[in-house]
């Protein structure tokens, strides 16, 4: 166990360059199975679902090889997909992105339930459904199992826009014969940037970025080399970090194009930024004041499918909005346990009120002070460490493999900005 020691109140300054998208490399990873041939992935996130994620691989067969500390040539020549390291297997949510590429390429594979971050229900069910109308069988008994005598395209509707869902799909429709329609499709930039991959790898996806995905498939997929772009949620935690700390920071490569609608959201919050070329550059001139809805009514910010504000990103702006001025609603209708990190917040200074598992209203501005605090998961986790970042005094951040698991070298990245951070063991 490790946990985070930081001082707070210095402001960052200075210049970082995100890791790749976790988000894109996961599926990305699970998608070069689909090949006999050596796919060559670069500017892979050095975290811990992905190193998990690279075991699993290994496990069926694949070999990894390490070109560079981001850059890994795969090659799946042979696979064996049964009996999955149950323990490994449920460590990530990721997990579930085998079931496509597996059931497509090989016909067969048994899968122990995913893991992943607490946060509420998060269904299987539109994967199970996608897979079977592509003409695969699921069965679940403690263990998932997919069988499939050979996929044949069809034409798909989505229950809900699940980003996984969508991905799994994607990855099994490839190989299917005949035309595949994947209509209320997920789009974000992850799902465009695994289409891209794939459609590198011989593959035929048309309509990317939109709801409808049009899928030709092909009787193989070849090699191919792919590097994976920004991680957005990791750009948008530095913008964070820097404007509750007054900061100035130059963030490279960030990405800029996928941050839109973050940035109407983010100016909401009296946050803005300047972009330079594909640099996005955050300087201490902040408003820091929340703008009211029409007649002087309280905002709500709420997520929704892309290219809506995303879920993943609800926590580090509600720690953000603690240290603006004025009052503002936050809603994440998608997991129930999104909120339940704030009273953490509470426990610091905020002045946030939890008004059901999906919602909390922040007023602003608010003292925070250094306190001892355990990090939920994932995000609520980044979001403790930008709140004591702005805090007054020391923190210490527990159970910090939460933050590991979506955040590479994270203090070394806030220590060349400025900060006062230490990792050191419980």
């Amino acid at each position: 166990m490790e946990k985070f020691l930081i001082e707070g109140g210095i402001p960052l300054k200075g210049e970082l360059t995100p890791a790749g998208n976790k988000n894109a490399a996961l599926p990305m990873l699970a998608a070069t199975l689909l090949s006999e041939e050596a796919v060559i992935l670069h500017n892979v996130p050095q975290i811990r679902d992905v190193q998990d994620m690279r075991k699993l691989l290994e496990s069926m067969g694949a070999d990894v090889q390490d070109l560079s500390e981001t850059s890994w040539q795969i090659t799946a020549k042979e696979l064996k997909p049964l009996d999955l390291d149950i323990e490994l297997s449920r460590r990530i949510r990721a997990s579930i992105l085998l079931a496509g590429p597996i059931t497509a390429r090989c016909g067969e594979l048994r899968l122990p339930p995913p893991g992943g971050d607490v946060i509420g229900r998060r269904r299987l069910d539109t994967h199970f459904l996608a897979l079977e109308a592509l003409g695969a069988e699921v069965h679940y008994d403690r263990i998932l199992e997919f069988n499939a005598k050979g996929l044949k395209g069809a034409n798909i509707l989505f229950d809900e826009a699940s980003v996984t869902a969508t991905e799994n799909a994607v990855m099994a429709a490839v190989l299917a014969e005949g035309k595949t329609v994947i209509r209320n499709a997920a789009s974000e930039p992850h799902v465009q940037e695994l289409c891209h991959l794939l459609n590198g790898l011989g593959a035929k996806i048309e309509e990317i970025g939109s709801n409808t995905l049009h899928i030709e498939g092909v009787p193989r997929l070849h090699g191919g080399e792919f590097s994976i772009g920004a991680d957005y949620l990791e750009v948008i935690s530095f913008v964070g970090a820097a404007v509750v700390t007054k900061g100035n920071i130059r963030i490279r490569n960030a990405g800029v194009k996928y941050l839109d609608m973050v940035k109407i959201v983010m100016e909401k919050l009296g946050v803005i930024w300047e972009v330079d070329g594909d640099d996005l550059l955050v300087s201490n001139e902040q408003s820091m004041k929340i703008i009211p809805d029409y007649g002087d009514a309280i905002p709500e910010i709420k997520t929704n499918v892309w290219p809506a504000f995303p879920t993943d990103l609800i926590s580090i702006v509600i720690t953000i909005a603690t240290q603006s001025e004025g009052t503002v609603m936050f809603h994440d209708w998608m997991y129930s346990g999104r909120m339940y990190f704030t009273d953490k917040l509470v426990s610091m200074g905020a002045k946030i009120i939890l008004c059901d598992p999906y919602r909390c209203i922040v007023q602003g501005p608010a003292q925070l002070y250094g306190e001892k605090v355990d990090s939920p998961d994932i995000r609520a986790g980044m979001a403790l460490l930008i709140a004591a970042l702005a805090a007054k005094g020391k923190s210490t951040i527990r159970h910090i493999s939460q933050i590991d698991r979506g955040y590479a070298n994270v203090e070394e990245k806030l220590r060349a900005l400025g900060a006062k951070i230490e990792r050191v063991k419980e």
